[in-house]
């Protein structure tokens, strides 16, 4: 499950509340930006040098890979192939491009654009936030909408306006994934295998 949307709207947030113990288990993405108050590493990011991380690319340890507002983005490969075999939902929680480079990997994949209710709201947010200068907020706010029209590749939208009503939104969202027909096929199986042995 990839879940984008712009800076401010709240993705770090809404992730860290989605517990493992429902069978979430998420991805650490890591980046060249500087660390913000709080962040840990590898917590957080995995924060790391420009060199190091054309490295990683270049051996392909990344899933997927992007530039936003100056800084390099990218998602290890390793944890999210483990993460799967173990039947874990993995959440990556990455910007618009790299979540389209995973789609084209792992096309079961589900994308969420998670938006905040207005942009007034997402640049009040991030003057709030105290994290950036002015330039850069307005860098991210027109990169907002840059990433608006391609919100058409992903499978739900949901407004994060209260946090617990926008993970609950989530929630329901797996749930319905989960019973769809081609992610229940093993047991569609099973179904049918014992029918066949009750009918012989």
């Amino acid at each position: 499950m990839i879940i984008s949307g712009p800076s401010g709207s709240g993705k770090g947030t809404v992730v860290k509340q989605l517990r493992p113990e429902d069978g979430y288990a998420l991805s650490i993405s890591v980046t060249t930006r500087k660390p913000r108050e709080g962040e840990t590493d590898g917590r957080d990011y995995f924060f790391t040098s420009e060199e190091n991380f054309h490295k990683m690319r270049e051996e392909h340890d990344l899933l997927e890979h992007a530039v936003y507002v100056g800084n390099y983005y990218g998602t290890p490969r390793k944890y999210v192939e483990e993460q799967i075999q173990k039947g874990k939902i993995v959440v990556l929680e990455i910007e618009v491009y790299g979540a389209l480079q995973v789609k084209e990997k792992f096309p079961s994949a589900v994308l969420i654009f998670l938006m905040p209710p207005t942009l007034p709201e997402l640049a009040a947010r991030l003057t709030k936030r105290g994290t950036e200068d002015a330039v850069t907020i307005e860098a991210r706010l027109k990169k907002t909408l840059e990433e608006v029209p391609l919100i058409d590749s992903y499978n739900y939208v949901v407004i994060n306006d209260v946090i617990p009503d926008a993970v609950a939104k989530i929630d329901a969202i797996v749930l319905a994934e989960r019973m769809k027909p081609f992610r229940a096929v093993e047991k569609i199986k099973q179904f049918t295998d014992s029918q066949k042995e009750i009918i012989c």
